[in-house]
């Protein structure tokens, strides 16, 4: 258990790392791209071109599955197993690139050319952004065996570089729409997708020649293929719950209120798929492990495992989450010159969806690890796709489409709340601990470090002394409490030696 504790911390402070590069380049990407590009075209692309972004939630859900049963043959040192899984792996992965294509270019045109409302001088434009974002998303799907084989042998410092490559190819195809004088949407979409080729090659390469058991090779085991096509055939389900979800309202919001507000939920979006990626890599650091441990039956750990990664990684990301909601306004206009109408509410909204998923993920990725996810995936579907004719309703009474990213942070509360309570006679989950040593603390700690933050804040009059304030008062009373209340003494005691090895090992080295 040390070596794997040692092993998590190493994996989490690349992941975070990653992350924060990752984050930087988005923001800065975003703005210049807006401003480039104006709010009309900024929308057409985030209401068509938006499948990209929106299909992550499906590269997620391949991603766990194939990495389930990777993480379970490691666990069990099963060499020739995870060989045929991979193998078996890369057929599957092909078939649903193969499947969206069909599903992209019958269904997805219909609604296309159907209900989307977009200015006739740009419906050409947008066709051709269209097309060239489904061959992204394909390159995205293709490129799922490699990133879950290398997640499963746990090679984070890779899998970290990859991350800040891809950052600075996106940062490059920024620099490139300011000088090439073509249609900038067009040139956008078309330099996006050849970072995508460029990353999924990558992968390959670096797969091929540091695993052995990353060789394509003909499996006849037609036991194992029937397995992992079930289980990534409801862990499609369940991502194309999310793309219906979150795909669905933005053409709800672009049927009642336009491209403009498709631009807002674009800027909410971005900054999501900043948060949500930050959450899924430091976690991705865990997952492995708690796979593992179940596969071995090693469920003391396995249930520890799932403690921590909520507590730790909700207080990660409130660290950022803190700050920039009570500043939002001011932060978007730092940020953006031109900030769309709705855009700090639906960045809000997003990012309190974000916390909650921070608790959710370990409870989903311990049911993942059981295997049976065909019952799990059902009802939790029916949460996610609930939200699409709550959306219509309220949107159809008038209300504002602040409403729609309002109703989705309520109902993740409640799939929250479920997923506990699915565990509980699934695996005996302790809900009442997990209430205990979990959510309160976690309730405790918004509580006081925002009543804190929010009280010292208003000490002050201007805008950036509002904000350094809110940062700097946010961090330190998070990170106070997160000691005091988050950690338990046996987590507070390995806090403790894992700084005191670091200090030891730092001054011997001066």
């Amino acid at each position: 258990m040390p070596s794997n504790t040692t092993r998590i911390a190493k994996n989490t402070l690349m992941l975070y790392f990653r992350q924060i590069v990752i984050m930087l380049v988005s923001l800065y990407t975003v703005r210049v791209v807006l401003e480039i590009l104006g709010v009309e075209d900024f929308g057409i692309y985030n209401v068509v071109g938006g499948v990209v972004i929106l299909f992550t939630f499906l590269n997620t859900a391949l991603t766990h599955a194939t990495q389930r049963f990777l993480n379970f043959a490691l666990g069990r040192s099963d060499t020739e197993q995870v060989r045929n899984i991979y193998s078996v792996s890369l057929v599957i992965h092909t078939l649903v690139a193969v499947l969206f294509v069909v599903l992209a270019q019958t269904i997805g045109l219909w609604i296309f050319h159907t209900w989307l409302n977009i200015p006739y001088e740009r419906q050409t434009a947008a066709f051709v952004v269209y097309q060239i974002s489904v061959v992204t998303a394909v390159i995205g799907v293709l490129q799922i065996p490699y990133r879950a084989t290398i997640i499963a042998y746990e090679k984070m410092s890779f899998f970290a570089i990859i991350g800040v490559i891809d950052a600075v190819l996106r940062l490059s195809v920024v620099f490139l729409l300011q000088v090439i004088q073509f249609d900038q949407l067009l040139v956008y979409v078309f330099f996006v997708c050849i970072t995508g080729i460029i990353i999924l090659l990558i992968h390959k390469m670096y797969c091929n020649i540091t695993f052995e058991t990353a060789r394509f090779r003909y499996c006849n085991d037609k036991r194992l293929f029937k397995h992992l096509l079930g289980f990534s055939g409801w862990s499609i389900f369940g991502g194309m719950a999310n793309i219906g979800r979150d795909y669905g309202a933005n053409i709800l919001m672009n049927i009642f209120h336009g491209v403009k507000v498709n631009a807002a939920m674009g800027i909410a979006m971005q900054v999501n798929f900043a948060v949500y990626y930050f959450v899924s890599n430091f976690q991705t650091a865990f997952n492995p492990q708690i796979v593992k441990s179940y596969s071995v039956n090693d469920y003391a750990y396995f249930m520890q495992l799932i403690f921590r990664t909520a507590k730790v990684s909700f207080c990660l990301l409130f660290f950022f989450v803190l700050p920039l909601y009570i500043n939002a306004n001011f932060v978007l206009q730092i940020w953006l010159d031109n900030v769309p109408e709705y855009s700090v509410r639906f960045t809000q909204l997003i990012l309190l969806f974000s916390l909650i998923e921070t608790i959710l993920s370990p409870l989903r990725m311990s049911i993942q690890a059981t295997g049976d996810i065909k019952r799990y995936q059902l009802i939790v579907s029916c949460f996610i796709f609930a939200n699409l004719p709550l959306s219509l309703f309220f949107l159809w009474l008038g209300f504002s489409p602040v409403t729609v990213l309002f109703i989705r942070v309520v109902l993740n509360g409640i799939t929250l709340v479920w997923h506990m309570f699915f565990l509980r006679g699934r695996i005996k989950f302790p809900v009442f601990d997990f209430f205990r040593e979990v959510i309160v603390p976690m309730f405790m700690i918004v509580g006081i470090s925002g009543f804190v933050t929010v009280y010292t804040r208003n000490l002050f009059v201007t805008d950036w002394n509002r904000l350094i304030s809110s940062c700097v008062i946010s961090s330190i009373s998070i990170g106070f409490l997160m000691y005091r209340i988050g950690l338990n003494k046996q987590e507070r005691f390995l806090l403790r030696n894992w700084l005191k090895v670091k200090t030891i090992k730092r001054n011997e080295y001066l």
